[in-house]
């Protein structure tokens, strides 16, 4: 599965750093925010902060990078057919 990446600043308050996640077909399928050096939780890692349809209200994960990010979106997609 492709996904497209797209650079957004997003709203939360803290880490506006974040990434749209699209599909081949352009839909929207995530927002990923990436967490600040200084996060006491998960720092320089990237956060689910958004998933829709199928990845509408699962735990909301950290990953240590895009690529691990879009491998488990995949993969969660994969099962969900």
């Amino acid at each position: 599965m492709t996904f497209t990446l797209q650079p957004v600043r997003v709203g939360n308050g803290t880490d506006e750093e974040g990434m749209l996640v699209f599909d081949e077909e352009q839909r929207l399928l995530a927002v990923l925010t990436h967490l600040a050096d200084d996060n006491e939780v998960a720092s320089g890692q990237w956060f689910l902060e958004a998933g829709f349809g199928r990845l509408d209200g699962v735990n909301q994960p950290t990953f240590a990078d895009l690529d691990a990010a879009q491998l488990w979106i995949g993969q969660r997609l994969a099962r969900q057919r």
